[in-house]
């Protein structure tokens, strides 16, 4: 249902975009975001992008990364820069749809790794 990608590895200060590709609309999704999972920690909010365009972001990646959708793609972007050793992480796309059943979709998960 999703897919994730984009990780790779870059030094401290650099930038990368993450991509997640919904197979179908992503309409039909109510929130659309990002988690990430460091070594040897839980999973975390990152970022996300409800229906309507509201966004939301951990307070660890203000100003630093912005998460955006094209409609038309069916996919969500996650556009970090300014990147620290400490967004060190596998990064999963997550997707939720609404009522009457809300159900949520987890892509497979992409690493992005950042060097000092």
């Amino acid at each position: 249902q999703l897919q994730a990608s984009g990780g790779g590895s870059v030094q401290a200060g650099g930038s990368l975009r993450l991509s997640c590709a919904a197979s179908g609309s992503i309409s039909r999704f109510v929130f659309m975001g990002w988690y990430r999972q460091a070594p040897g920690k839980l999973r975390e909010f990152v970022a996300t992008i409800t229906s309507g365009d509201s966004l939301d972001y951990a307070d660890s990646v203000k100003g630093r990364f912005t998460i955006s959708r094209d409609n038309a793609k069916n996919t969500v972007y996650l556009q970090m820069n300014s990147l620290k050793p400490e967004d060190t992480a596998v990064y999963y796309c997550h997707a939720r749809t609404g009522l009457p059943v809300l159900t949520n979709y987890w892509g497979q998960g992409t690493l992005v790794t950042v060097s000092s």
